[in-house]
């Protein structure tokens, strides 16, 4: 057991202090040896500052400091000092001062370490993955989950100054289809039965309005078993609000106050009020996505009818076949054959497109590119008239094939245009929402409909009067920077309407009471309007912390395959745990 004990975090030595005894503890971060006078940076979670070992002091002392190696574990004891002008250094926030060191307590020796703390970003991230407790003791990683506990501080703070009660809900669920694969969990006690851990608290929040709670926020932990990316971990956590007898505008006014609040408080940004709205529809045309980066112009045009005189078999059978043909128009800039090669390829393989066509301009108004021999004379002039601002200095990217995958593909064509070309300001936030999302999507491999957001949105009024592919939902995103930052709906409240959506969805009554039966009982005894919303935590953090991955956001994060490299999981279990579960692995 330590016999000092710490009275100052290193990082908040103050002038105060001067001339006080202190005792800090931490880990070596710097060791120099100046002819016998020995000093050392010493690192806790706020901070460094630096002690000095004089070889005057007492001899145990300095023989114990002689043999610090970095990412030793210390406990020191002495005189704060101002250092000498001469000596401050003005990188470190406590630059100004030292301690001067009589009293020295090893804790803990440290092995090599597998990479130095400060080359962390120079090696792979699975060795960093692999000793995670190594490098989240690194500043820039400290900073992060110090912002990650800030802002789930910052929330609930805000949450119980809106009269929300935080509640709680299991994780050993019921499994439902709320559109990706559950993580199930076996039952010991019931065996051949299976709990599912929450994808999110869907079912849980709706039947706490039927309990009467009303106002309901949770920092929920939330599982999906699906692919991972950079902004995906199979297990996340998620700001889960609902509210009863509200509309749109009250989820709108809750949220943007919210987001507000922490713009203001880790980034001092003002965001004006309230946020713009745009709808589904308009922001796919425009963008080809439900959650574009506006931090840049560079929007898809319709050239279909540019392109239907055009004789070329393919795209006259797109055409024909109900297909459009969309472009982007990159500004100023004269695209080398190597660089019009390069995204040819990175479309065709990593967007899966079955081609990208590309389209330049000499001086005399002739286009340029594998196209160019079907193009009429008149070309640029009859882009022009869609493409009002092209000029021969522009280049022209195509895509024809359906809407819906020819836009998919530019609108993610666009992104990349925006990172390599730096058209994107990173300094700003354009936050917005997107509402009257479509309330089904078709699934072309089963031949029939399925919910785009769940089950339980509420269609737009008139709903039963329009085409299955029209039908509009109460359902609204909270986009950011070309992140979706949360998403929610008014909820089907009413029997009727929610056993209309089954019937479009293909459930059978008996299928939905298999499913949903404790929810569908549940609205004969006094369902309240309501809807709610739920943001991804992760991603808050990863917005307002400037970094691009969402693993450097969560203390123990996976891999994209699922695993983590720490823990060695997942792993294989005992014979002896599966036989008590009924399960045989095949």
């Amino acid at each position: 057991m330590a016999k000092l004990r710490r009275s100052t975090w290193c990082g908040e030595v103050k002038q105060e202090l001067v001339g006080s005894t202190v005792c800090v503890a931490g880990w070596v971060d710097r060791r120099r040896d100046h002819g016998g006078v020995i000093f050392i940076n010493l690192r806790d979670r706020t901070g460094n500052v630096q002690l000095v070992f004089d070889p005057h002091f007492e001899a145990s002392v300095i023989s114990t400091a002689q043999d610090l190696r970095l990412e030793y574990v210390v406990i020191a004891k002495g005189t704060l000092v101002n250092r000498d002008d001469s000596a401050i250094n003005d990188k470190m926030p406590t630059g100004r001062f030292e301690i001067k060191i009589n009293e020295l307590e090893l804790c803990a020796k440290s092995e090599p370490l597998p990479f130095q703390l400060e080359e962390a970003e120079k090696v792979g991230e699975e060795l960093r993955l692999k000793y995670r407790y190594l490098d989240l003791r690194r500043p820039a990683m400290h900073r992060l989950i110090k912002l990650r506990h800030e802002l789930l501080f910052a929330m609930r703070d805000y949450m119980n100054g809106q009269s929300f009660y935080e509640i709680e809900t299991p994780n050993l669920s019921k499994s439902t289809p709320e559109g990706a694969r559950d993580f199930l969990v076996p039952s010991r006690m019931n065996k051949g039965t299976f709990y599912a851990l929450p994808q999110s608290p869907q079912i849980y929040k709706q039947l706490l309005m039927v309990a009467g709670m009303e106002r309901y926020f949770q920092i929920a932990r939330c599982f999906r078993d699906e692919d991972l990316r950079s902004n995906r971990q199979p297990e996340f956590t998620q700001l889960d609000i609902e509210m009863s007898f509200i509309n749109e505008e009250d989820i709108y006014a809750v949220c943007e106050g919210l987001m507000k609040r922490l713009w203001k408080q880790f980034l001092n940004i003002e965001l004006p009020l309230p946020f713009s709205r745009f709808s589904y529809d308009e922001m796919f045309r425009r963008f080809g996505s439900d959650k574009p980066d506006m931090r840049f112009d560079l929007e898809i045009n319709n050239v279909t009818s540019v392109f239907a005189t055009v004789p070329a078999d393919f795209l006259k059978e797109i055409i024909i076949a109900g297909g459009s043909v969309g472009a982007l128009c990159v500004k100023n800039k004269a695209f080398s054959r190597s660089e019009l090669d390069h995204w040819v390829d990175r479309v065709t393989k990593e967007f899966k497109a079955k081609g990208l066509i590309y389209i330049r301009f000499n001086e005399d108004k002739t286009a340029t590119g594998p196209l160019a021999k079907f193009l009429p004379a008149t070309f640029f002039d009859d882009m022009q008239k869609v493409i009002t601002d092209l000029t021969v200095k522009d280049t022209l990217f195509v895509i024809a094939g359906e809407y819906d995958d020819a836009w998919d593909i530019l609108g993610k064509l666009r992104v990349e245009f925006g990172k390599a070309l730096q058209l994107i300001d990173r300094n700003c936030y354009k936050m917005f929402w997107v509402t009257e999302f479509p309330m089904f999507e078709w699934n072309k491999e089963e031949q029939r409909w399925d919910a785009k957001h769940h089950p339980f949105t509420s269609p737009n009024e008139g709903w039963r009067d329009v085409p299955t592919k029209e039908i509009k939902a109460r359902a609204y995103d909270l986009v950011c920077n070309g992140e979706e930052l949360g998403g929610g709906s008014i909820r089907i409240h009413d029997a009727q309407t929610q056993s209309a959506v089954f019937d479009l969805l293909g459930l059978s009554k008996e299928d939905a009471k298999n499913k949903f039966g404790f929810l569908l009982e549940a609205q004969q005894f006094g369902y309240p309007p309501e809807g709610g919303i739920a943001f991804g935590v992760d991603r808050l953090v990863m917005i307002l912390g400037g970094t691009e991955s969402i693993r450097d956001v969560i203390a123990f994060p996976k891999t994209q395959k699922g695993s983590c490299l720490m823990m060695e999981t997942p792993s294989e279990v005992d014979g002896k745990q599966l036989r008590e579960l009924g399960i045989k692995v095949l």
